[in-house]
């Protein structure tokens, strides 16, 4: 059959809602069933990225959900460690719940702070988050450098996140960052492995974000 007979025609209002009806099926089909908690996040995830692996790769803490919802609800930030990450978080939705999102990344003095150590921009963008005034959700898409500082802050004792959201994407130190912070008693939502990225940091953000309309 020609793929202009399986083309369908819909609103643009249409097209996620026909997505995720696909992802459902398909997910049927495969015989996964996801935890009800779970489900809509894992879901956005797959969307964003058209990859059911994050079926099987995605990790939860222990009421991780429950817990990252009654953060937005009571106000808490979000912070990303890239711009595409920031540009893709529903700020309105996060607003309407006293919430900010930040990127430092690109602020003047964590690049001369970086270049100075010797470091990544990300690992010092997270030192100058963890002295934002309220909680803060992280949101780490793309650096495993600011996993590992988020790790190495945590086991220093002074200072912890109050959740992390896990899924930088590449090779070079990204399994072993993710590994680290599933080691910490704080909750998160990590994927396990190699892939992960900006979009799907921000798909899991908005996910619990939509969750709470």
């Amino acid at each position: 059959m020609s793929i202009l007979h399986k083309t369908e025609y819909l609103l643009p209002e249409e097209i996620e809602k026909r997505s995720f009806e696909i992802i459902s099926e398909e997910l049927k089909h495969r015989g996964i069933y996801l935890p009800r908690e779970e489900e809509m996040i894992t879901k956005r995830v797959i969307h964003t990225s058209a990859d059911f692996d994050y079926t099987e790769s995605l990790c939860y803490s222990k009421d991780a959900v429950k817990i990252a919802k009654n953060l937005i609800l009571n106000g808490a930030d979000i912070v990303t460690d890239t711009n595409m990450a920031l540009a893709g978080i529903n700020k309105k939705a996060l607003s309407a719940f006293g919430g900010k999102a930040h990127c430092f990344m690109a602020d003047d003095s964590v690049a001369r702070l970086a270049k100075e150590r010797g470091t990544t921009r990300a690992a010092v963008s997270m030192e100058m988050a963890s002295k934002l005034a309220k909680p803060a959700i992280f949101a780490i898409g793309n650096a495993p450098t600011a996993l590992i500082q988020l790790y190495e802050m945590i086991q220093e004792g002074a200072w912890k996140p109050s959740f992390v959201i896990g899924v930088p994407v590449g090779f070079v130190n990204v399994e072993a960052a993710k590994e680290l912070i599933m080691e910490t008693d704080v909750p998160y939502i990590v994927n396990r492995g190699r892939k992960g990225g900006s979009n799907v940091a921000a798909a899991i953000c908005n996910a619990l974000l939509y969750d709470l309309k």
